[in-house]
């Protein structure tokens, strides 16, 4: 299975690096080509609402050029793609944020009969971090998420928060499990 991770944190080696590596430290045991990318490196404009991105169903045809376009060709040739991304201020940070609305130019038709989308099918999973326990912090992440993974018409694979954890200093065994449970059910 290709496997694309989209890593939203500004941290290279930060906690959601840390956890992400778990993840796919255990997919490529299992035999899987995983991809990561840095989107901290990438250069992502924010949508303009344009929607020139919707008279070519069969294409990604955003007018801006940045490099989401590769982004959006590897997420489109993957057969999964995990999102993960630390909490800032109740949802996704901005690197990720970005790319997920310029993923409009993905899905054309929506909610009529006609609705297309380049990803349809494809397995998406979500790995979030955080300082504060799930509850009135992380709900809206993954609710945001859910519905991000409808309009797609992909699949939720599997998601996990992992918080209150300080993963620069030692990863305690309980979360390196959840990652190895993670990995396995997103492939599963």
């Amino acid at each position: 299975m290709i496997v694309t991770t989209l890593l939203g944190s500004a941290r290279k080696n930060g906690a959601t690096a840390t956890a992400l590596g778990l993840v796919e430290k255990e997919l490529m045991s299992m035999g899987h080509d995983v991809q990561q990318i840095f989107l901290n490196n990438k250069e992502i404009k924010g949508c303009i609402g344009c929607c020139a991105c919707h008279k070519s169903p069969d294409d990604i045809a955003c007018v801006q050029k940045d490099d989401v376009i590769e982004i959006l060709e590897q997420m489109i040739s993957s057969d999964l793609i995990l999102f993960a991304s630390p909490i800032y201020f109740w949802g996704f940070t901005a690197q990720i944020k970005a790319l997920i609305d310029r993923s409009y130019s993905l899905v054309t038709g929506y909610q009529s009969p006609e609705h297309h989308s380049l990803l349809k099918g494809k397995r998406i999973g979500l790995l979030v971090t955080g300082g504060d326990s799930y509850e009135n912090n992380a709900e809206s992440m993954f609710i945001a998420h859910e519905r991000f993974v409808d309009f797609l018409y992909a699949e939720k694979s599997g998601e996990l928060y992992i918080g209150g954890s300080d993963l620069s200093v030692e990863v305690p065994e309980e979360i390196r499990d959840k990652a190895v449970a993670l990995a396995q059910k997103l492939v599963s």
